[in-house]
């Protein structure tokens, strides 16, 4: 019988990553957070959490993961990685972690919206001529826009179209739509979770993919799921669709 790792939550106080915690349950070993708080088995130093676990889901914010990058790779603890807005630098201490210890990197934890990403890909393939649209909603404190979803789904159109996602990407909706590119737009208001549809468009039809999440804690037990899965893996850059084909 294989014993369930040990799991550390980076951003543990933070809403995804509080739910995290619940869903891990006694695997549980800790968490990352600014305000260290002994009581509760946090600290505020990654290294510290990193002697504690066998893996850990990083859940936190963009500007700390060169640091967590550091952290983890000095402790060879495998990272589930779900944050968002990466900047080249911080993306360029990924890619080198993924060289020494397991990285599982994923802008969205459902297993329904990996899928999606599949299926993303597989239409951007056999539509090459349609206009491909991106639409997200998320509730009124989120601030960053497009999602990482979004930006994710459009990468994936993008690469099975074959093209440089930077050089079709439309993130600016003024003007005449230019031919090949994907475009996106963001709404932001009351409590919505997470609302994503695909929308690929030819003057004779259209095609609508969408996913809906119902309860964040599908992104919790999505995490837990791929911490459980990247702990026994060997050192290399992984996404969700891994751990769905690969459950051993």
């Amino acid at each position: 019988m294989t014993t369930s790792p040990r799991i550390g939550i980076a951003g543990i106080t933070g809403r995804l990553g509080a739910l995290c915690a619940e869903e891990a349950g006694d695997s549980l070993a800790g968490g990352l957070s600014r305000h260290a708080d002994a009581a509760r088995s946090i600290t505020n130093n990654p290294a510290e959490l990193a002697t504690r676990c066998d893996v850990i889901i990083d859940v936190s914010h963009a500007s700390t993961a060169a640091t967590h990058a550091e952290a983890f790779t000095a402790a060879k603890c495998p990272w589930v990685l779900g944050t968002t807005g990466l900047d080249a630098t911080a993306q360029a201490a990924v890619s080198e972690a993924a060289k020494h210890i397991p990285v599982l990197q994923a802008a969205n934890f459902s297993p329904a919206l990996t899928l999606f990403l599949e299926l993303a890909k597989q239409l951007g393939a056999g539509l090459p001529g349609y206009d491909a649209e991106i639409v997200e909603i998320h509730h009124r404190q989120k601030v960053d826009a497009p999602s990482g979803t979004a930006l994710a789904i459009g990468r994936a159109v993008a690469e099975g179209r074959n093209v440089a996602f930077e050089d079709v990407a439309r993130l600016d909706q003024n003007g005449a739509r230019p031919d090949n590119a994907i475009g996106f737009a963001s709404l932001r208001g009351g409590q919505i979770i997470g609302e994503h549809d695909l929308l690929f468009m030819a003057a004779d039809e259209q095609i609508t993919l969408s996913h809906r999440a119902l309860d964040r804690r599908v992104f919790a037990r999505g995490a837990l799921m791929a911490a459980r899965w990247l702990a026994h893996q060997p050192p290399g850059l992984y996404g969700m669709a891994d751990v769905l084909r690969r459950k051993d």
